[in-house]
């Protein structure tokens, strides 16, 4: 395998080699330190834009942080008439365990979920329908 020939070799009797004034290829001090120097200061506005992960505080988190309380999917209203032409909805079935307030029911229905906001449960009654609360399992 043919090597490249190094910059040195071609550069032999050039003073800089390419690289303008001496000063400018010296060391880390011509590009602001090496590394991470400079993050929180001349080198701020760069981190922010390009590598916002190198000014997050790494901190401890609590035991509820790491996933001890369930996560909720949760859909509105108006969306649960287009999941079934049932007039009995099992929202687990489709992935679904929290109902929110957000749109109106078009026809009456009974829903059942693990968890509804208090003003979809108004307005579940309201359409003529119910609303049944399913147990964690």
């Amino acid at each position: 395998m043919k090597r490249k020939r190094k910059k040195t070799v071609k550069m032999r009797g050039s003073k800089t080699h390419g690289y303008g004034s001496k000063k400018k290829h010296r060391g880390g001090g011509s590009r602001g330190g090496r590394g991470g120097a400079g993050k929180f200061d001349h080198k701020r506005i760069y981190v922010l834009k390009h590598e916002p992960w190198r000014l997050e505080k790494k901190r401890f988190k609590s035991m509820r942080q790491k996933g001890k309380t369930p996560q909720l999917n949760a859909i509105n209203l108006g969306k649960i008439c287009g999941l079934t032409d049932r007039d009995e909805i099992n929202l687990d079935d489709f992935g679904y365990h929290k109902v929110l307030a957000a749109g109106e029911l078009k026809r009456p229905m009974t829903v059942k979920a693990k968890a509804f906001s208090k003003y979809a449960i108004k307005k579940i009654e309201k359409a003529g329908g119910k609303a049944i609360i399913e147990q964690h399992k």
